[in-house]
């Protein structure tokens, strides 16, 4: 038996319910240019991508200037910074489903395709930030999801193996990145979903079947 020695989160959608801020964000930049993205689109296509990747997608889909591409990353990440400073903060069960687990020595780690600057501030706001042995932004990784590389990065800097952690994802692109990993994955709805019963469960659960 591999028991679970490690849990690594994913972050938006996952501990911080930013996917809408991510979408307005996108949008308020976009709008400035004539273009657009509807909520149903960017759940169902392009959530879980970096903003790049995004701005990639709609140039090759829908004729978005590549030039633009530059000053509407940096104008995303202004508007989403401002959207987290005015609307994260701590949510008492995901702070007591982390704590927790650190109390119990699981070592701890969040993977997010998040610039290293908003995942940072999103961590602090939500008082997430000093439970984690490590975190990984998607510039700290040669190819963001749903390329594994950011959980293979985050379990070899804890010193864990592929059966000996559970991944927490939301999002398809996010799951194929953790499954590709050799990991196991527990795969949430939303943040509503991330409970120290439900993850203990999904330890359970694999220790159970090793």
């Amino acid at each position: 038996m591999s028991p679970i020695r490690a849990v690594l989160f994913d972050l938006d959608g996952v501990l911080v319910d930013a996917r809408e801020w991510h979408w307005e964000a996108l949008n308020q930049a976009l709008r400035l240019f004539g273009y657009e993205i509807g909520r149903e689109e960017h759940l169902t296509t392009f959530d879980g991508l970096p903003t790049r990747k995004k701005l990639a997608y709609l140039h090759e889909h829908r004729g978005f200037p590549k030039g633009l591409a530059g000053v509407i990353n940096e104008l995303k990440q202004v508007y989403t910074k401002q959207l987290i400073a005015t609307h994260c903060f701590p949510v008492f069960h995901i702070e007591y489903a982390v704590s927790r687990l650190k109390t119990e020595n699981y070592k701890l780690a969040v993977c997010t395709n998040s610039i290293r600057e908003t995942c940072d501030m999103m961590l602090g706001q939500s008082g997430l930030l000093d439970y984690f042995d490590t975190t990984l932004s998607n510039q700290d990784c040669a190819r963001p999801k749903p390329d594994p590389d950011i959980y293979v990065t985050a379990m070899s800097r804890l010193g864990v193996a592929p059966a000996e952690t559970v991944i927490v994802e939301d999002n398809d692109y996010g799951v194929q990145a953790a499954t590709a990993s050799g990991a196991h994955v527990l795969r949430v709805a939303d943040p509503s979903e991330v409970t120290y019963w439900n993850i203990r469960s999904r330890i359970r659960q694999v220790e159970a079947a090793s």
